[in-house]
């Protein structure tokens, strides 16, 4: 009778080390190009060697995580080539699912978008990046399931992980954080007229200041320009 609540209490314990260690990597206290020692990790998150291998796993699947022999796992950093391939794709597949749905979009649709909305200002608001990044990703996520495709939708899923470490800054920074906020507003204005080329440049309007801020991250690190010069 005991081996199930401690099962239970083991794999709440597994999910909350996971969700610290994305955090930490996805908000920039663990930057691009970081050696993830599991020592080092284990004494951070007071977390078994088990546990922090499992997460390490889980993050590499994301790609949040590299791994590559004789160095162990680093936190995944992109050249500016990189970026701007990744985006590029990105792009595509988000210009051609909101350009599948249909205009105006059902009221319920828009329901379901203005409460997320809701909960996405409350968190940032009261600063909770958790819930800022959980929230802003299922806006997008619920807005890109209205193309009727769930394997496009599936596929813009996978780049959004995949950009997560170059996006999520955003998220952290008030300036970021409000214009991803009205941005939300307008494409929640555009669903409800018939405008669909419209709604498809704000949402790839969306992604540009998080591209900039991190090419202008990469160019800073590798020497090439100060880092204020993009914003």
């Amino acid at each position: 009778m005991s081996e199930a609540p401690a099962s239970a209490s083991r794999v709440e314990e597994q999910a909350e080390i996971l969700r610290r260690l994305e955090e930490d990597i996805i908000f920039g206290r663990l930057a691009p190009g970081s050696r993830l020692v599991e020592d080092s990790l284990m004494a951070r998150y007071g977390a078994t060697r088990h546990f922090i291998r499992q997460a390490l796993v889980q993050l590499e699947r994301t790609g949040v995580v590299r791994r590559e022999k004789n160095i162990g796992a680093t936190v995944s950093s992109y050249s500016a080539q990189e970026v701007r391939q990744i985006y590029e794709v990105r792009e595509m597949l988000t210009r051609q699912a909101v350009l599948m749905i249909a205009l105006p979009a059902p009221a319920e649709l828009i329901t379901r978008l203005k409460a997320i909305q809701a909960d996405y200002a409350q968190h940032a608001e009261a600063g909770d990046l958790r819930g800022i990044h959980e929230t802003n990703d299922a806006f997008h996520i619920t807005l890109f399931g209205a193309c009727g495709n769930p394997y496009l939708v599936r596929s813009l899923q996978d780049y959004m992980g995949l950009t997560l470490p170059m996006r999520a800054k955003n998220l952290a920074d008030r300036d970021g954080l409000r214009l991803s906020l009205r941005q939300h507003d307008i494409m929640i204005e555009l669903l409800q007229g018939t405008d669909s080329w419209a709604l498809a440049q704000i949402n790839i309007d969306h992604m540009q200041s998080s591209k900039a801020d991190y090419l202008a991250r990469t160019a800073a690190i590798a020497g090439r320009a100060p880092l204020g010069l993009v914003g």
